[in-house]
């Protein structure tokens, strides 16, 4: 019996997880003598540390902030619980805002501190996904007690790009007791220009994998140093744990490579270029719907890195696996909530239940090209007929 010809692989999730990058990989291995404890005192760890904190100057000088503000964490989750769950040792119990768009992470740290007792609210977005300054500051005169505001920058599902500058201003505004302005950078770091001082952040969260490094080693911008719930003594006592050497190395190479500002301006041209194709594609097929609807093809009020879309009538966890069948890698969105049917985002984005359940995101990467786009778009025209 013949065996049927294998099938090509397309890769359109990057917002899960990149692609690895070989030059960012390889590059980060350590010479056989950088094996030692980073910190430990004799030469072998000396060494270690050394490699660690040239990695942790590399990654300030591209992100613009001085290194002592930087530490070295497992990923953007742990980045983003460090600084939540450090609300719980306040003196007196803080009243936060996030987003109602934040990544998963964000999400359930909320919840487990409200069931702990401190007061959360969840801001609504537009329709676009977006977070207005009107909206927030709606949100913040209800809040008199108000201390930590967590918004992303840009959504790791539909891709909206928040006006971060506007919103740091309606936060600075508040008379009184400073506000703690947190902010994800996981969707956009590499993608969009990052400017954390020009933000005002006090603290942000970044991760290596969304950019071709390896899983397990992200970063945390701390303006100020605060009190970890969990300290230890490791990263100058924000968090326990030996620290990667091999990981921090590599996080360099990758902003280095990806977020630097000449490799950014180039890439994201080239992003914007082939999702203006895409777009342009897709609105000739019936029945696809933009999500939101009035997103066009050269639309800057998205990363051209992430488009959201659903199909009249075909849900989006059976669409995604006909296509996984004809060899295209996509999600219906983040991948930390895959085992839920739940669409937050999309639901605050003003979708019915329906609609919801309908959507699919696509994420294309540096290695992605219009052929790529060919194939996703003839596999989803099969897909539709089928179904």
């Amino acid at each position: 019996m013949k065996q049927a010809e294998p099938v090509s692989r397309h890769y359109f999730d990057w917002a899960a997880t990149a692609i690895p990058d070989t030059d960012t990989v390889t590059g980060s291995i350590p010479s056989p003598e950088l094996f030692g404890n980073a910190s430990s005192k004799y030469l072998e760890g000396k060494k270690a540390r050394l490699a660690l904190e040239d990695a942790r100057a590399r990654c300030a000088l591209v992100l613009g902030v001085k290194p002592e503000t930087l530490y070295f964490t497992s990923g953007g989750t742990e980045s983003n619980a460090i600084v939540l769950h450090s609300l719980l040792l306040r003196v007196s119990k803080p009243a936060f805002l996030y987003s109602a768009v934040e990544h998963p992470s964000i999400q359930n740290s909320a919840g487990v501190l409200k069931r702990l007792g401190l007061k959360a609210v969840s801001i609504g977005a537009e329709k676009d996904g977006r977070i207005s300054a009107e909206t927030l500051g709606e949100a913040m005169e209800k809040l008199p007690a108000l201390r930590f505001a967590a918004i992303m920058a840009v959504n790791n599902e539909v891709g909206s790009v928040m006006d971060m500058p506007s919103l740091s201003r309606v936060i600075r505004s508040k008379p009184g007791a400073p506000i703690h302005f947190h902010s994800d950078l996981v969707q956009a770091a590499g993608k969009i220009p990052l400017d954390i001082p020009l933000w005002d952040l006090d603290s942000a969260s970044l991760s290596a994998h969304k950019l071709g490094g390896p899983k397990g080693i992200g970063l945390l911008y701390l303006k100020k140093p605060l009190e970890p719930l969990n300290p230890g003594n490791q990263e100058r006592g924000i968090r326990p744990g030996t620290e990667n050497v091999p990981g921090a190395l590599s996080f360099a190479l990758c902003l280095e490579k990806h977020a630097s500002a000449g490799a950014l301006k180039a890439a994201s041209k080239e992003a914007e270029q082939r999702m203006a194709f895409f777009i342009t594609k897709l609105k000739k097929i019936n029945r696809c719907i933009l999500i939101p609807q009035d997103r066009n093809a050269e639309d800057k009020r998205f990363s051209p890195w992430i488009l959201q879309m659903r199909f009249k009538d075909v849900p989006g966890e059976v669409l995604v696996r006909a296509l996984d069948s004809s060899g295209i890698a996509c999600s219906t969105g983040s991948a930390c909530s895959s085992s839920s049917p739940e669409r937050p985002v999309l639901e605050a984005m003003g979708l019915d239940a329906h609609a919801r359940l309908e959507g699919i995101r696509i994420s294309q990467g540096w290695t992605t090209n219009r052929e790529d786009f060919e194939a996703l778009t003839a596999a989803i025209e099969k897909a539709l007929a089928f179904l």
